[in-house]
C-alpha cells in the first residue's frame, strides 16, 4: 500500500479492505489523511465505527477534503464521532 506503515496481517477481511481503500482514494491529500488515520486506528475501531468509515469513504474526495479542512460543511449523515476523530487526527499533524 502506498505510504502505509501498517501491515494488514492480523486484520479481518473487512478491515483489510478499508485500510486499502483509505490509502487509495484518488486524491493524494485524502490518501494521506484517511490512510494515516486507518494505519493508526483500523485495528481498534468498533463495528459501529467501521460502518461509519465505510459510509464516509463513499463521500467524494473534494467534498470530504473540504469538510476535513474546514472549508465546507459535511452532510449531516456523515458528521459522526468518527468524522470528528479523523478531523482531530488530521489537525494534530498526524494525518497530513
Amino acid at each position: 500500500m502506498t505510504g502505509s506503515t501498517r501491515s494488514s496481517g492480523g486484520l479481518d477481511d473487512r478491515r483489510k479492505r478499508l485500510l486499502f481503500r483509505c490509502w487509495h482514494r484518488g486524491m493524494r491529500e485524502m490518501d494521506l489523511i484517511l490512510g494515516r488515520f486507518a494505519d493508526a486506528e483500523i485495528g481498534s475501531l468498533t463495528d459501529a465505527e467501521l460502518i461509519n468509515l465505510e459510509s464516509l469513504i463513499e463521500v467524494p474526495d473534494p467534498d470530504l477534503y473540504a469538510a476535513l479542512s474546514g472549508g465546507a460543511p459535511l452532510a449531516s449523515e456523515y458528521r459522526t464521532a468518527l468524522f470528528d476523530r479523523i478531523k482531530s487526527f488530521r489537525s494534530s499533524g498526524l494525518g497530513a
